[in-house]
Order: structure tokens, then sequence, then C-alpha cells
């Protein structure tokens, strides 16, 4: 289940911001992106999983278990993505937001698979929370077991540590990295930080295209 990566050019209006880029990146990986700000790698990320503004352009393919996905509607793609925001619906409990990722189905065998995910993120006791009482780093681990829910082929992953106080970033670091490898899922990680780099042989440092 490998993710393979051919970009052309990413461009916005102002012109050409990522070009010439080939990653391919295998199961259980996690690949990191490093660059300046301005470099395309959010844009390239949102290509990928095909929430790309309107406004840019992608040419190139993404190949993910050797089918072409970057021509398929977002929704078909099987890609997850976690934020530096954990993006978790304020109206909703905790036990709300992990079932809205899960398809229609049995009420028990998708409340059983939310109750585990839980259980996987260690957070099993706040089934019935409001994400407006936890804390960063337990909406964090919340984000990361919606994202996981959805039983994802592909995960990438867009500074998801950075506002996480530093013993907690070692933690959730660890965490993604070790469900990562546990499911064979390919993952990309764009981050600003060193720490981040879960194996030297796989970065990937780019540039602004001046």
């Amino acid at each position: 289940m490998s993710l393979c990566i051919h970009v052309e050019t990413v461009s916005s209006p102002a012109g050409i911001l990522l070009q010439g880029l080939q990653l391919e990146i295998a199961p259980g990986q996690v690949h990191t992106l490093m660059g300046e700000s301005g470099s395309g790698k959010s844009s390239l990320l949102g290509a990928i999983c095909g929430t790309l503004d309107e406004a840019m352009r992608f040419t190139g393919s993404v190949f993910l278990n050797g089918s072409r996905i970057d021509l398929l509607p977002t929704q078909a793609r099987r890609v997850g993505i976690l934020f530096q925001d954990d993006l978790l619906f304020p109206h909703m409990t905790v036990r709300e937001n992990l079932l809205f990722a899960l398809p229609q189905g049995h009420r028990s065998s998708r409340e059983a698979l939310a109750l585990q995910a839980l259980r996987d993120v260690e957070m099993a006791d706040h089934w019935q929370a409001d994400p407006a009482t936890l804390s960063g780093g337990q909406r964090a681990r919340i984000a990361l077991a919606r994202a996981l829910l959805a039983q994802p082929q592909a995960l990438l992953l867009d500074e998801p540590f950075s506002r996480l106080d530093a013993a907690l970033r070692v933690r959730m670091r660890a965490m993604v990295f070790g469900m990562v490898k546990a499911r064979g899922i390919p993952a990309l990680l764009v981050t600003h930080d060193t720490q981040d780099i879960a194996d030297v042989a796989a970065l990937t440092r780019i540039a602004p295209v001046v």
C-alpha cells in the first residue's frame, strides 16, 4: 500500500510554488517534508487528498496502492489528514465526533469501533465529553482517533504536533508513528520541527521556486 507522488508543478495565480518532486512512501513509513514558508508544502497535501483550493493548480499524478487517485473525488481517495487544529465539531460530543467518521450501519457495531478507537489513544473515559472541556493534547488524540476510524489507506500530517507542549509532542509523535507502522499506512508529514523527523532517510527538503 505505497503512496507514489509525482509533482510536475504546484502553482498559484502568482506563479509556481513547487516543481519536479518525486516521492514514494512505503507502507508503514513516515516521510517528512520540510521547507520554507511558501514553498507549497500544504498545497501539495491538498492536491493529494483533493482539497486543493480552486485558485491553485496541480499537475502530476498521485498513486495509492497502484491506483491513480488524484483524478478521483475527495471522498473516494481514502486519504486521511491531520492538521495543526484538531477541527473537532464543537456542537458534538466526543462520541458523536467519532461516529461521524464511520459509514452508516448497525449502531452497536459503529459504537464498538468508535470506543476501541478511543482506547487506542488512551481516551476511553472521555466518551461523552464536550470537546470544549478537553485539553489541547486530548483534542489532538481525539482527532487522531477520528482520522484513523475512517480507515484511510494513506495519512497526511500537516504540522499536527506544532501546538502541543514539548513533552506532549514527544508522546503524540510516538503514538502517531507507532499507529502508522502497525497499520502499514504510508504517511507524509509536513513540519518545520526537526524533532518530528521519523527517519533521516525519509526526509525531503524543498525551497520556494524563484
